[in-house]
């Protein structure tokens, strides 16, 4: 992780501050002690950061110095603030494997989880990512509970199922909820309808979070073209009314929410090294990376297009390996606050249902990261990837 190593003695300070870059980084700072507690922190200017930390001593100051107590000094260059928030997270779990979800101060990204293992499946949000392998599904990240509550009930305002929390068991005796009293849900509580029909319902639940509320757009503008060909005009209109309230509700759907088994994207941010980027690809929520993708190509490469170079780049990342579910929320709680931040740098692509690239639109975003040029408008890409989720 941390790719440099200096040994550090006062007498010999300035020797030491004129090797290292004055650029970011990610550092630690080690005692004589082997036991005792290393520094760990990323930093804008890595040199001036060292001077005032391993600096002659100050009369009348309360600044932390560590002059007499550091011994050796560990860094690795980063050439981004996402890079060095990734790069310091990887050496606080390692140093401090109990307390670094409180050093960094984690707030987990909220989803929409999708309860298929109940045998009357429902929707609720959560934090608490379980095993990508089970039979529930996860949407996500919002930016807030509030906005994730928010989608979610609303789309649920569409469809028929049920949105109490209880495990069900069928009594025709039992009275049923508001819910069903408006004919807001098929009332599986009271056998109000057959296993099947919920399971169609539950169906077309699950398409409309996958698509991104395109599968239930689709549906109403057939339902409303039925209905003018036979000229039930009131009938059109009635659906026409669905139509305008249901794109709002789809529109709020940042770009990054998503299906999170089916997740995948790249991240490029600038590199410390000159003529290059920095890759991270995202995969199911766990971040690899970064990889340094040269912008100019090698002599004996350059009949390569930017597009095979870039794929070539892509297909030497490791497979992420399968880990445990908190590692996966802490990666995705990094790339919330990466991505819903007022001001980020870098851009990320996703990729589509069949998991490809768009590589045209990776390719401009390459030279848009590298020169330093605000990313494209979602508005105006002509190849803005549909379905979102």
């Amino acid at each position: 992780m941390l790719t440099e190593r200096l040994e550090f003695a006062p007498e010999r300070d300035a020797e030491v501050f004129s090797a290292v870059p004055a650029a970011s980084a990610v550092f630690l700072l080690r005692g004589a002690d082997a036991q005792a507690e290393p520094y760990v922190t990323k930093t804008a200017n890595l040199r001036r950061r060292l001077q005032r930390l391993l600096g002659p001593v100050e009369e009348r100051t309360r600044k932390l110095n560590l002059r007499d107590r550091v011994r050796v000094i560990e860094y690795a260059a980063t050439g981004s603030d996402f890079e060095s928030g990734f790069l310091l997270y990887s050496v606080l779990r390692a140093a401090f494997p109990k307390t670094y979800q409180q050093r960094l101060r984690f707030r987990f990204a909220p989803f929409v989880k999708l309860h298929l293992e109940n045998e009357f499946p429902r929707a609720s949000i959560t934090t608490r990512v379980g095993r990508l392998g089970g039979r529930s599904i996860y949407y996500g990240p919002f930016v807030s509970r509030v906005a994730a509550e928010k989608f979610m009930n609303d789309s649920l305002d569409f469809f028929k199922m049920r949105r109490c929390v209880d495990d069900l068991h069928p009594d025709p005796k039992f009275p049923g909820c508001i819910y069903s009293e408006m004919k807001m849900c098929l009332a599986p509580c009271f056998k109000g309808c057959s296993d099947r029909e919920y399971a169609a319902e539950v169906n077309r639940v699950r398409n409309y979070f996958d698509s991104g509320g395109d599968s239930l757009l689709r549906e109403f503008s057939a339902e409303r073209e039925a209905a003018s060909a036979r000229l039930a005009f009131e009938d059109a209109a009635a659906i026409h009314v669905r139509v305008e309230k249901l794109k709002p509700v789809v529109s709020q759907l940042p770009e990054i929410v998503r299906r999170l088994d089916q997740f995948s994207a790249l991240m490029i941010q600038r590199s410390h090294l000159a003529g290059s980027v920095a890759f991270f690809r995202i995969g199911a929520g766990r971040i690899c990376g970064p990889i340094q993708f040269c912008i100019q190509s090698a002599e004996h490469a350059k009949s390569q297009s930017m597009e095979s170079r870039v794929q070539a780049a892509l297909d030497s990342f490791t497979p992420a390996k399968t880990g445990a579910t908190m590692e996966t929320m802490e990666h995705l709680a990094l790339l919330k606050r990466w991505f819903y931040r007022g001001t980020r740098t870098g851009e990320i692509f996703f990729a589509d249902p069949k998991g490809e690239l768009p590589m045209r639109r990776i390719v401009r975003g390459i030279s848009r990261v590298f020169r330093g040029e605000k990313p494209e408008s979602e508005a105006n890409s002509a190849e803005r990837l549909q379905p979102r989720l």
